[in-house]
């Protein structure tokens, strides 16, 4: 059994859709962001950076029969991906395209959509600069997959992979919101929307973007909300 602690967003919903890939039992902890609750010092011990998701895996391979946390959404998808044989070439040429274009993601796509998120919707004064500039990174990324996408059908090339489950929703996310301001420059986008497309109506990437359901996320409401950091440090991440 594994436990998945997540919230509703692209990062979480990369955990959510892998184990609902895999067909793995695993329980759901709604972790409310918007109260605080990845603050409180229980879920620091299961992520030392105060973010979502982690997961508990309560049977792991090493044969300890001890619980192992595993943080960090990049890791998270490597290890399940290690530990089932699946998503994820053992070696070779695959395996470095597969883990390439997950770094990529990791280190640019999301970071990337992120702040152009946070700058145009969350930011208590308005940068106009700052919108701008992560506004056209956020536009260059996709183009840089879309390229990719443009030879091979998924970004790791010919089979669906990690580096896909990690792009996706943060992908649909920035399309998504450029569409918004300028139509015509996601629309020349065609392999990506293609990807997009194909991705998005899998069973598992479906029931995976649900994730934490409503239910879930009811256990979340009725608990108190965490005031200020815990465990990591004094300044709120």
């Amino acid at each position: 059994m594994i436990d998945l602690y997540t919230w509703s967003t692209p990062n979480g919903r990369k955990a959510s859709i892998m184990l609902e890939e895999l067909a793995v039992p695993y329980r759901v902890t709604a972790v409310d962001i918007g109260k605080g609750e990845q603050h409180h010092s229980e879920f620091r011990q299961l992520s030392p950076n105060g973010k979502i998701p982690a997961i508990v895996d309560h049977e792991p391979d090493d044969g300890s029969g001890q619980p192992r946390r595993i943080f960090e959404s990049g890791n998270i998808l490597m290890y399940l991906a290690e530990k089932t044989g699946k998503f994820l070439p053992a070696g070779g040429q695959g395996r470095t395209e597969v883990m390439g274009w997950l770094f990529f993601q990791m280190a640019h796509l999301g970071p990337m959509v992120g702040q152009w998120h946070w700058f145009k919707n969350a930011a208590p004064e308005k940068s106009e600069l700052g919108i701008k500039r992560y506004r056209e990174e956020t536009l260059r990324l996709l183009e840089v997959m879309n390229g990719r996408l443009a030879e091979a059908p998924y970004l790791g090339g010919k089979d669906y992979s990690i580096a896909d489950i990690a792009s996706y929703a943060w992908a649909r996310t920035g399309s998504d919101e450029l569409a918004k301001e300028d139509a015509q420059a996601i629309a020349n986008l065609k392999p990506l929307l293609d990807w997009l497309s194909r991705v998005g109506e899998r069973p598992a990437v479906e029931q995976g973007m649900e994730i934490p359901t409503p239910e879930q996320k009811q256990e979340s409401a009725e608990r108190a909300a965490v005031k200020g950091p815990a465990g990591g440090g004094s300044v709120l991440p």
